[in-house]
């Protein structure tokens, strides 16, 4: 009974034994367990703050990136103010540089001012020409050397160097016993004539009455002829002296004229360029006195070189430049010399001109543009009409906005025009003088449009 009691006593022992083990273990397992949980937990909320600082970051960096978004909006917002800003700028400058883009407005008023010419653009011949140069002389065929034709003593001088004459005026006079003997000739033959005629006369009726002979007929009619030539050879000196007819009918019914006195007369009316005569100066009959040129028309030779000959033609039309305040003349070539000279190897062309106003003087120094060559083209200026503009060739059109700059381009040129190609329509009006007026305008506009700045 009592090992009964012990048995159960120590199975009831190993059974407390084994439900406290069982217990304790269940106590590890779920402290355990608690721990793992907690662990796990713990884990959760370290990566739950984790992420919830990883978020905060993202949220800063957000924002920051916001903030850099904000400030980059900023900036293309300066951007755009200062793109607007340049652009405000430009449309500025642009409008103040409306003055040569539209065009640079002057007043008609100015116009004449400032001397500005303008035409109507259009097709011209372009002239090719050769340059010579040349002289201006005296007409040869309107200049005379004028003589006494006898001989005498100067008497009378009326005119000098220098000095205009006209036509039959009285420039000198002359005293001469040769001009005597050849009026009292004439007087004398007229005297010898008239009584010739009368004995011709007396004879011829007293042979048809058969009272005188045949011979003292015919010596009477000889002789009348021979007075009659005598008296016209006497009429031939005075008029080869420059008395006329009239002069001489005169001269008959004059008893008390002096028959000495000779007056030397303008030929045409002209200029005195040279005078050989003083007061009491024997002069013979070819002696030089004056020589008169009538100066309002003078000859242009120029000189001719070898090269080119072949280009310089009869009738070609020549522009005659002086230069020196002297404006330029137009002729034609009337002449060209079939011989070159042996010494300076050229020929002479000669031009004749009108000088009505006397700025053609002989000897002058002078350049012929002759024309050799034309050409027609479809738009010709005058080189006076094109200016050099910001490194273009313009020339200035007249709009409505006023007189506006176009880029040309050139073609064919002469020495003073051009043909343009492009940049300048027919029937366009544009400025042939006074170009650089207009330009200066234009680089004025520009500079205070860029000192406003």
């Amino acid at each position: 009974m009592k090992v009964r009691k012990t048995r159960v006593l120590i199975i009831a022992a190993f059974l407390f034994l084994g439900i406290a083990l069982l217990q304790l273990a269940a106590c590890d397992s779920v402290n355990k367990n608690g721990q793992g949980d907690g662990a796990t937990e713990a884990k959760k909320d370290e990566k739950h703050d984790e992420h919830a600082h990883e978020g905060e970051e993202r949220d800063e960096q957000t924002h920051e990136g916001e903030e850099r978004d904000e400030q980059t909006h900023e900036g293309e917002e300066r951007d755009e103010q200062t793109h607007e800003g340049e652009e405000h700028d430009e449309q500025t400058h642009e409008g103040e540089g409306a003055g040569h883009e539209g065009g640079v407005r002057l007043t008609d008023g100015e116009l004449k001012e400032f001397d500005i010419g303008l035409a109507v653009a259009g097709p011209g011949e372009l002239n090719v020409y050769v340059t010579l140069p040349g002289e201006v002389s005296v007409n040869q065929d309107m200049m005379a050397h004028i003589v006494p034709r006898v001989s005498g003593v100067v008497r009378e001088v009326y005119k000098s160097l220098g000095d205009n004459v006209k036509r039959g005026e009285v420039i000198a006079v002359i005293e001469s016993r040769e001009l005597s003997d050849v009026k009292a000739e004439y007087l004398a033959t007229h005297e010898r004539i008239s009584l010739a005629q009368a004995n011709y006369t007396r004879e011829a009726r007293l042979w048809k009455e058969k009272v005188s002979s045949e011979q003292d007929y015919l010596n009477a009619k000889k002789e009348l002829a021979e007075e009659k030539i005598a008296l016209r050879s006497a009429e031939q000196k005075l008029h080869a002296l420059g008395y006329s007819e009239k002069y001489l009918k005169k001269l008959l019914g004059r008893h008390n004229v002096t028959f000495t006195r000779y007056e030397i007369i303008a030929p045409f009316s002209g200029t005195v360029i040279k005078k050989h005569i003083t007061l009491g100066e024997a002069l013979q009959a070819d002696s030089g006195m004056f020589v008169i040129a009538d100066l309002s028309t003078v000859w242009v030779n120029l000189s001719i070189y070898q090269k080119d000959l072949p280009f310089v033609r009869k009738g070609a039309s020549v522009l005659i430049i002086a230069g020196h305040g002297i404006p330029e003349y137009s002729g034609v070539i009337s002449y060209i010399r079939p011989i070159v000279g042996e010494q300076t190897r050229t020929a002479l062309a000669r031009a004749v001109l009108s000088n009505e106003k006397g700025e053609l003087r002989p000897g002058l120094f002078v350049t012929g543009k002759v024309n050799v060559k034309s050409l027609s083209v479809p738009i010709l200026v005058p080189k006076t009409a094109l200016q050099t503009y910001e490194g273009k060739t313009i020339v200035f059109i007249k709009t409505d906005e006023g007189f506006k700059p176009s880029e040309v381009t050139i073609g064919r040129s002469s020495d003073t025009s051009v043909e343009l190609t492009s940049g300048l329509l027919e029937n366009q009006e544009y400025v042939t003088k006074g170009a650089f007026t207009l330009k200066a305008e234009l680089s004025k506009g520009e500079f205070e449009s860029g000192h406003s700045h």
